[in-house]
């Protein structure tokens, strides 16, 4: 089985490959291609990784290569992990926001159109030399922002499904306070990538009890505390968010303190520096506990289960993914892309029913919903007037003036990666 990273010179990448490592019995890799077209960083991170699967006895071939055709030629699956412009251009999406008031942050907001913008084209452009290359091979994309790059792939019918490690994160959290193993957990985990809500926690599988009052009723001080909001907020909820919704539940708040302390990228980008001086050094055969602070935790158990149910001959498993709606929100058009459980097997994800949600929550996910659409539309096409429009319609901006002033930073950071620009 060969597999193929592209962003493989990722400081990430050694939390993938400590996974294939791990769970070699559940994804028999036989090859593991990294792609990147930063030459130095890719020697480091490759060297290391040959390391890891030989301290733990992984027969598996590690090449490196910055040449995407020859490296995803072949490939059973792809994974995607790239970031365009690198963390300068985080630094930006967190610091101009702030300018106009709003939340600086990289997948969020303003922020969080930058990126796309970047990105798509980026991403779908690889899709395309994917299919002449390995015209069979899954894409797996863990690129953010994750629910419109996995729509602009469906959109142009590769076989492509979105990953992010929230709901494992959750799924883990979740068994540690329930002193139970985390395969037991099982969510009812709803709504759009970096906007979704646990309106359950089921014990022994997707039909199992919910206990999700129980742990607000035993846990909920702990719980809030890692989402960074009240717990009376969780309790009249009745629900658990995902941490990405304190940017709209606490958006002010959060601005103030964005604007009193270091950006993430900042500190991100430091941490890179420590964790690739680590990565040089030739007696390092493990991933640094250091990666732990990096994000990304839990990200290499949810990549190994999915390209195992999408590749391996065990059946279906269930999964929380990105994919297509197809009427499983009937409130949001079909094309849409949601995260939510999905029964997972060779043929791609199906969504498991979700019961009808809460207008509290239905009409967030609608408002969001329809800013992906304008901003997957400013991606593909370009333009001014479609980044204001996309900026208008976000909940986190919705004024003519904030959108105007939004944009015109937006495009002044971004002009070396949109060539419309």
């Amino acid at each position: 089985m060969k597999l193929a990273v592209v962003g493989g010179g990722s400081t990430y990448t050694p939390e993938l490959i400590d996974g294939f490592a791990r769970l070699r019995d559940a994804l028999p890799v036989t090859e593991l291609v990294l792609i990147d077209p930063a030459a130095e960083r890719l020697e480091l991170i490759g060297g290391l990784a040959r390391r890891i699967l030989a301290r733990q006895g992984h027969p598996g071939v590690v090449t490196t290569t910055s040449d995407l055709d020859a490296g995803v030629a072949g490939a059973d699956a792809v994974l995607l992990q790239l970031r365009v412009g690198g963390q300068a251009a985080r630094l930006r999406d967190e610091t101009w926001p702030l300018e106009c008031g709003c939340v600086g942050q990289e997948t969020t907001g303003a922020g969080g159109l930058a990126k796309a913008l970047r990105t798509v084209p980026v991403v779908l452009d690889i899709a395309e030399r994917v299919r002449r290359s390995a015209p069979d091979a899954w894409i797996i994309d863990f690129t953010n922002p994750v629910g419109i790059v996995t729509r602009a792939l469906l959109g142009a019918g590769h076989k492509a499904v979105g990953l992010c490690n929230v709901a494992i994160g959750l799924q883990r959290k979740f068994a540690a306070l329930l002193d139970v193993a985390p395969a037991e957990v099982h969510l009812d985990h709803v709504g759009l990538n970096h906007l979704t809500w646990e309106t359950g926690v089921r014990l022994g599988g997707p039909d199992g009890t919910d206990v999700l009052p129980r742990l607000l009723a035993g846990h909920g001080d702990a719980v809030a505390a890692d989402l960074r909001l009240p717990r009376a907020l969780l309790d009249r909820l009745g629900v658990v968010p995902s941490y990405y919704l304190r940017y709209f539940y606490a958006h002010d708040e959060v601005v103030r303190e964005l604007g009193e302390k270091p950006s993430r990228a900042a500190e991100v980008a430091a941490m890179e520096k420590e964790l690739l001086a680590l990565y040089g050094d030739p007696a390092l055969d493990e991933k640094p506990a250091l990666l732990a602070k990096r994000g990304g935790a839990f990200y290499s158990e949810a990549a190994v289960d999915l390209a195992a149910a999408l590749l391996g001959d065990g059946g279906p498993s269930v999964q929380v993914v990105n994919t297509r709606n197809d009427g499983t929100l009937p409130f949001l058009p079909d094309d849409a892309v949601i995260e939510v459980q999905a029964r997972v097997d060779g043929s791609g994800p199906v969504p498991l029913p979700v019961p009808r949600l809460d207008p509290l929550f239905a009409g967030l996910t609608s408002h969001v919903s329809a800013y992906e659409d304008l901003a997957l539309d400013a991606a593909l096409r370009g333009g001014r007037e479609r980044v204001f429009k996309a900026l208008l319609a976000h909940p986190l901006v919705g004024q003519y003036d904030l959108a105007e002033g939004l944009t015109d930073r937006l495009l002044a950071h971004n002009k070396e990666h949109l060539p419309w620009a």
